[in-house]
């Protein structure tokens, strides 16, 4: 199967309409542990010009070796960038797609306390769901995009910096929960993850609201 590189056709389009992009991408929606990130990467007319960095794909399709090189390039490439996050906690209290929402508000924050501006600027969401505009206390334009991750290099970007950024805080946590094996497993449902919550119980970082001990192996 031929890989699909993420260009800026649609950005390139929807910026005859806008002064500016903000696309959005998250992570850890299915982690048993750990919070839900949204990564943003802010477009506009000008950077849209420049070529896209070689290499540059949905963090999904680029190995874990070459993703933090990859995630300076798109920091470089883009005009801003920042990560929003919502803890397990909240996962627990509020249910995963609010969380979603408050991440990806935090993420647009993050880029307007850059100088981002949020007057005629379209927010690019990866997906069906828009679960930011209910959530951010000011009025924003949306756009969901399905397969934006793939499609669109500014949500690469975005998605990129994220699943980087996330990857990160679970290897920091790793040394105080080694049983876990967060280094490895990112809070996802592997195999030894569930093995060792079935023997060591929930950490604080644990969403302790799902069904951890039947969730299935992701990998």
């Amino acid at each position: 199967m031929a890989v699909v590189e993420p260009t800026l056709r649609l950005e390139r389009q929807l910026l005859k309409d806008f002064d500016l992009i903000i696309a959005l991408d998250e992570v850890g929606r299915g982690a048993l542990a750990g919070p839900v990130a949204v990564g943003a990467a802010v477009m506009d007319a000008r950077g849209s010009r420049r070529r896209v960095p070689e290499g540059l794909r949905d963090s999904k399709m680029i190995t874990e070796k070459r993703r933090p090189e990859m995630a300076e390039r798109a920091q470089a490439w883009v005009s801003a960038s920042g990560v929003g996050w919502s803890t397990a906690d909240e996962v627990d209290e509020v249910g995963i797609m609010r969380a979603l929402g408050l991440a990806a508000s935090r993420a647009v924050q993050s880029v307007v306390d850059h100088g981002a501006s949020l007057d005629r600027t379209l927010i690019i969401l990866d997906g069906n769901h828009d679960y930011l505009s209910a959530v951010h206390p000011a009025s924003v334009t949306v756009r969901t995009v399905i397969k934006g991750d793939r499609d669109c290099a500014s949500v690469s970007a975005a998605s990129v910096i994220a699943k980087v950024a996330r990857d990160g805080l679970m290897a920091s946590l790793h040394p105080e929960h080694p049983a876990y094996h967060w280094d490895r497993n990112k809070g996802y449902a592997s195999r030894e993850h569930r093995e060792a919550i079935r023997a060591q119980g929930l950490s604080p970082f644990h969403r302790a609201s799902w069904a951890i001990a039947e969730a299935p192996t992701l990998f």
